[in-house]
């Protein structure tokens, strides 16, 4: 059993409004940054995300980490399209 929430067999960790989506041992991964929310009843929304696709050598500049980013509606969007981000950069596509 994992310790970590999974999606697609990669596992998602959450700290604060940042959800990181991948393995860290692999070269890429996805982080989705929760930009703004909304309260529905009892249950909070997110609107705006920010997606990154980052390479995960942390001797690099921050900035050059970033191979992709984009802003998406609703985290089903944001991470539908981290998730094929992320797989088409494991495959070397």
């Amino acid at each position: 059993m994992s310790e970590f929430l999974e999606y697609k067999g990669k596992p998602l960790v959450r700290k604060g409004n940042d959800i990181y989506y991948g393995n860290m041992a692999d070269k890429y991964v996805v982080k989705l940054t929760v930009k703004d929310s909304e309260k529905d009843g009892d249950i909070e929304k997110s609107n705006t995300i920010l997606i990154q696709l980052l390479d995960t050598d942390t001797s690099l500049d921050p900035a050059k980490r970033i191979i992709k980013k984009s802003e998406k509606t609703g985290l089903y969007n944001a991470m539908d399209i981290g998730s094929v981000w992320l797989e088409r950069a494991l495959a070397g596509k």
